[in-house]
């Protein structure tokens, strides 16, 4: 029996499920990019902002390239479970903040009809970093963006607005991109400025995109794990998500009208996000890039068992320790070593099973933020960064196809550059950071048939 408004009597004793009338809330959210992420964080801080009292933030999730997860929710009113998994056990809450899921490549207008609604106020979006359509000098490529990105969509939504008289929009960016609302206004002001300069003005004066720090570890759900949670609930669910018991989520007080009170269910609201950010990026993000390339290196499957690896764990350290953390500017109370201490923790988790292939996809897209900035900031002091090198010469590895097809939009590009003869050249660009401009020895370091140096001879186990 599936999970759906009328089977939640069937709902098993000692699952949390929100207090508030569903059908009651209008639709206050547009999240586009509904995928397992968003509903491990965002929408769960908002359904459990309205359970705290919190009303009219029912959000309808836009798909843009694929009508998989409208497959999962529509047929369920929306309604999912999220698991988390921990050193205290499992917990598993059912979430009631997601109304609808709007597949836009079926249905384009109705995507647009929500974006333009009176009752939406917030446009939130994970689209990983990818669905931005950089350029390779950090513009927004055009091209890419009229093939099925955000910006079509966005435009189209902002000027029935603007046009119906109603107020702008809070663009709420939750992906890993330094300065991801900077970014995102820059890039909507580009597309909007190209397409319409009549739109331009009222977006910069009505809308704001204020820039996020997001932290949460959520592996993809495997058949197994929804059989489980199908044995633990009473019911099937076929949007179940897993997650880890950590959660962070850091907002730019930056809004137009009213939010959600996140804040009063953990959340924090700031002026500055950057020294977050930066933490997260070079930090987690960076640690995570590197342990899925020099974990599949070495042959291990999951992030658990990577982290477990006596001479990865210590590389890792070493990147969290004494190479990301010593670039970056913390904030009062930030503090760096009990942070990376609990990523160590976080990562040795085994119930979660994030798998590694997964964190290696769309490698150029998470590398320059993730990696080059580290290197950068730590060789203008003449510092070494060994762990990241290590994981730059596994990724050449992986470029090659040793660990089969690479997931990547760039792929075909970037695996003829990893067989070349001079792969740092050909992938970071000639006297770049990682270009001819390093010393022999270094580039020496970097070239893949060395590679098992790095890793202490772990690649070849």
């Amino acid at each position: 029996m599936r999970l759906t408004n009328t089977t939640l009597a069937n709902l098993r004793a000692g699952i949390d499920r929100p207090q508030y009338d569903r059908e009651a809330q209008d639709v206050g959210i547009i999240h586009l990019g509904i995928g397992a992420f968003h509903r491990a964080h965002q929408a769960w801080y908002t359904d459990r902002a309205m359970d705290a009292g919190d009303r009219h933030w029912a959000i309808t999730g836009i798909s843009l390239r694929s009508a998989d997860v409208a497959g999962q929710l529509n047929p369920q009113n929306g309604l999912y479970t999220l698991t988390e998994s921990g050193g205290s056990g499992i917990r598993t809450r059912l979430i009631g903040a997601v109304r609808e899921v709007v597949a836009a490549m079926h249905n384009h207008d109705a995507a647009i009809t929500r974006l333009a609604a009176p009752t939406t106020r917030i446009v939130s979006l994970t689209i990983t970093e990818k669905g931005y359509c950089r350029a390779a000098d950090g513009s927004l490529d055009l091209g890419q963006a009229e093939k099925g990105s955000i910006y079509p969509l966005m435009a189209s939504g902002l000027r029935r607005r603007r046009d119906a008289g109603l107020p702008g929009l809070t663009l709420l960016s939750c992906d890993n991109l330094s300065g991801n609302g900077h970014q995102l206004a820059r890039f909507m002001g580009e597309y909007i400025d190209c397409h319409d300069p009549t739109l331009t003005q009222w977006f910069e004066a009505e809308c704001a995109c204020p820039s996020t720090m997001v932290d949460r570890i959520v592996p993809a759900t495997t058949r197994e794990d929804r059989a489980a949670i199908a044995m633990r609930i009473g019911l099937d669910d076929a949007a179940a998500v897993m997650t880890e018991r950590f959660s962070q989520w850091v907002i730019e007080d930056r809004f137009v009208g009213h939010h959600p009170r996140w804040e009063s269910v953990g959340a924090t609201l700031v002026s500055d996000v950057t020294p977050y950010e930066t933490a997260k990026l070079r930090m987690l993000n960076g640690a995570h890039s590197a342990l899925a390339y020099i974990g599949l290196a070495c042959g291990h499957t999951f992030v658990h068992e990577a982290i477990a690896d006596p001479v990865i764990r210590a590389l890792i350290e070493r990147l969290l320790l004494e190479e990301a953390a010593p670039t970056i500017a913390a904030a009062p109370g930030q503090n760096l070593p009990a942070y990376a201490a609990a990523l160590i923790d976080r990562f040795g988790n085994p119930a979660l099973n994030h798998r590694l292939i997964q964190i290696a996809m769309d490698g150029s897209q998470k590398i320059p933020q993730r990696w080059l900035p580290t290197l950068a900031a730590n060789r203008s002091v003449g510092r070494e960064c060994p762990a990241i090198l290590s994981g730059i010469a596994a990724w050449v590895h992986h470029l090659q196809g040793r660990n089969g097809p690479v997931d990547d939009p760039q792929a075909a590009v970037l695996s003829a550059a990893a067989r070349g003869t001079n792969p740092l050249d050909a992938l970071f660009g000639a006297g770049g950071v990682l270009g001819s401009s390093w010393s022999p020895e270094e580039s020496d370091r970097l070239t893949i048939s060395r590679s098992d140096r790095l890793w202490g001879n772990a690649a070849g186990r």
